[in-house]
């Protein structure tokens, strides 16, 4: 964290197919290497892959599955007497969207699907239906919270 000022949100431009940020910061976390153009192919293919199969619009299905996918509370280290707290905290909606988009990303790699569209498109779908190893990651998440109430009265 810096001392000296806050720093600088930086503009992002919206995609080319959806126009809409969400995607776009979306299509720049999968990016690997600077290669956005294939980033792009991969997010769009699995999207009318979903949307297809389940006779949406595309940019619906994504904000959905996002929607379901971002977290309330988290736990965050607090150093109180010696002794480090797992304090619960509500998430900021900035970092409830990226923490999503990180556990969508992993969760879809980690998959055994053969080409990263499929698994981000069986990812999507999972998702859709409230189960597979992103929405895991959530509850897991919200479990440690909920365990870790009894130390609320330290956060500041």
């Amino acid at each position: 964290m810096s001392r000296r000022r806050r720093t600088k949100k930086r503009i992002i431009n919206t995609d080319a197919r959806y126009n809409s940020i969400e995607v776009a910061k979306f299509i720049n976390i999968l990016m690997m290497s600077g290669k956005k153009a294939v980033a792009e192919k991969i997010v769009y293919s699995a999207l009318d892959s979903v949307a297809e199969r389940l006779k949406r619009n595309p940019l619906e299905i994504f904000k959905e599955a996002i929607e379901n996918l971002k977290p309330q509370l988290e736990v965050k280290s607090r150093r109180v007497g010696g002794a480090t707290y797992q304090v619960p905290i509500v998430v900021n909606p900035a970092r409830a969207f990226a923490l999503a988009i990180r556990w969508l990303k992993d969760a879809a790699a980690k998959r055994s699907e053969k080409t990263m569209f499929e698994r981000l498109a069986a990812e999507f779908r999972d998702i859709l239906e409230k189960r597979g190893a992103a929405m895991k990651k959530r509850e897991d998440t919200h479990k440690m919270a909920e365990a870790n109430k009894a130390f609320v009265h330290y956060s500041w």
